[in-house]
């Protein structure tokens, strides 16, 4: 088939769409912009059965004006990055399955999360994350990593990897060359690594050379700057120092090179949407995101049509991006959603198994008192909203908390306070805890909110039976008095919290062990 200049870059650009049904500026992208690809969010799915049948329509579409196959794409890393509803399978996240100590659980994640994924149409998975999560105060990665060494975060990341790949659905590894030693969310500024090569190539490189060496087919890059390794004040995924010398010459990568999205801050702010897409291509990137606006997608396009017939891109380097799409659209891309079996979406099996792994996940970092396991329901569950502490996690449901959760599953009473408290909430929790046997507090990346652990402090101070629960990143557990019984759970959602009852209970032995150093 030959192809326009603008089917070809079509095929270079995800982008997506407001609600679970196609609307008419994405049906104008696909129909004018030939634009041959998709990501999905949680505001686009509302049942498995609805986003396989949007699947079926939006392949429709795409094959009938683009002449192929769409990359269906999805963040479906698990734990507190998953974007299926509760009717599909939410499997563990990368620091929980961690801890486990079992890099096989990571391969069956990867199985089970693409089995459904293929069923539901969605061939392109956004995981693993393959970050060495090097920095505490991370804001953006922390729990979305295997682990603060790079011998784990391989070990792990290249398992999921493979699991998914063989479920028929496209692993892509993230964010290259590293995101785990940031200390700002590129989803709101520009972050720096001050780091030279040989150090990179020690720790934050490490797990993407493993598993470029193990097959990986595909890698998404980051939006941050290298200045040791890039001069002229462009982040990694615009550089062609990092993708075509780093990446492809010096490390060997063969495979597609994706784009994080280009409306991030740290591009849209600084560069521009466009500017950043048209320099990531003529960096060697082969696919850009551009996942939320149309208008950004038509300025891209069309900047890039002009760049070509300028000669500032070259053709012969559209041309080698469209041939290496093309090559994983006919493994990945090209089959018949109806001929999946749509009953392994959610089923038995695959539920037990993430309890399974959920249960061998939760950790007891300590319990120098003996308060575990609590027998009373004359107790107080205490603790904060699971508000998305980044833009990569989903929005969560109001009625969904800690505290509720737990008097559900434990009994007795429940307190929810600010993510961010105040001195009312102190004064609320301490008057709450009097007469109770045990008092549950849950932290939620307290490390980054100090006033969470400073309340926990003041509880430990005045009652006797305080067990702490650290509901996102372990850090927090280094900064909590020591007369509390500390457990990490690594992420805050029902799946978690259902182990975590059980193990308060005392029907779970909990035997998780921490993959970072606190």
């Amino acid at each position: 088939m030959i192809m326009t200049l603008r089917q070809k870059i079509g095929q270079l650009i995800f982008t997506g769409f407001q609600a679970g049904k196609i609307d008419e500026d994405f049906m104008r992208l696909v129909e004018e912009y030939k634009v041959g690809n998709v990501i999905l969010f949680s505001r686009n799915i509302e049942n498995a059965h609805q986003v396989r049948t949007l699947n079926i329509e939006l392949q429709k579409l795409i094959r009938e004006q683009t002449g192929y196959p769409a990359f269906i794409s999805i963040d479906q890393e698990g734990g507190m990055v998953t974007r299926l509803t509760q009717d599909c399978t939410n499997m563990p996240g990368a620091m929980a399955v961690a801890a486990t100590g079992n890099p096989d659980n990571a391969r069956i994640i990867g199985e089970i999360t693409g089995r459904e994924l293929h069923a539901l149409g969605i061939n392109v998975n956004l995981a693993p994350v393959m970050d060495v999560n090097s920095n505490p105060s991370n804001p953006v990665i922390g729990v979305r990593s295997y682990g603060d060494t790079p011998d784990a975060v391989s070990s792990y990341g290249i398992e999921m990897m493979r699991g998914l790949n063989s479920s028929g659905v496209m692993s892509v590894l993230k964010h290259f060359p590293g995101h785990g030693d940031t200390s700002v969310d590129s989803h709101l500024d520009l972050p720096v690594i001050d780091k030279p090569l040989c150090e990179l190539e020690g720790t934050d490189l490490m797990p993407f050379k493993n598993a470029v060496d193990c097959g990986a087919e595909a890698v998404m890059t980051s939006h941050i700057l290298f200045p040791q390794i890039e001069k002229e004040n462009y982040p990694a995924t615009m550089s062609r120092t990092i993708i075509t010398g780093l990446l492809k010459c010096h490390i060997g990568f063969k495979g597609l090179v994706m784009t994080d999205c280009l409306e991030m801050d740290a591009i849209k702010k600084y560069y521009g949407t466009a500017k950043g897409a048209l320099e990531a291509i003529k960096a060697g990137v082969d696919m850009v995101f551009i996942s939320h606006t149309a208008g950004l997608v038509r300025e891209a396009v069309e900047l890039i049509e002009n760049a070509v017939m300028s000669g500032e891109l070259p053709l012969d380097r559209l041309d080698e991006a469209v041939d290496k799409v093309l090559k994983f659209k006919s493994r990945y891309a090209d089959y018949d959603i109806n001929s999946t079996d749509f009953s392994v979406v959610g089923c038995q099996a695959h539920r037990t198994q993430a309890l399974r792994i959920s249960s061998e996940s939760i950790t007891l970092v300590r319990d120098n008192r003996g308060q575990l396991p609590v027998k009373s329901e004359n107790i107080i569950s205490i603790g904060f909203p699971a508000k998305p502490t980044t833009n990569a996690m989903n929005p969560v449901s109001n009625v969904f908390s800690f505290p509720a959760f737990m008097a559900e599953w434990l009994g007795g009473e429940s307190l929810l306070i600010s993510t961010v408290p105040q001195e009312k909430d102190m004064e609320h929790v301490l008057e709450a805890a009097k007469g109770k046997d045990a008092v549950l507090f849950g932290t939620y990346n307290g490390r980054l909110h100090k006033g969470q652990i400073e309340i926990l402090n003041r509880l430990c101070m005045e009652h006797d039976n305080v067990i702490a629960v650290a509901l996102g990143n372990p850090y927090d557990i280094s900064e909590i008095d020591q007369k509390a019984a500390a457990i990490a759970t690594y992420e805050y959602t029902p799946l978690s919290l259902e182990t975590l009852a059980k193990v308060i209970r005392g029907e779970i032995t909990p035997t998780g062990k921490i993959s970072v150093r606190i």
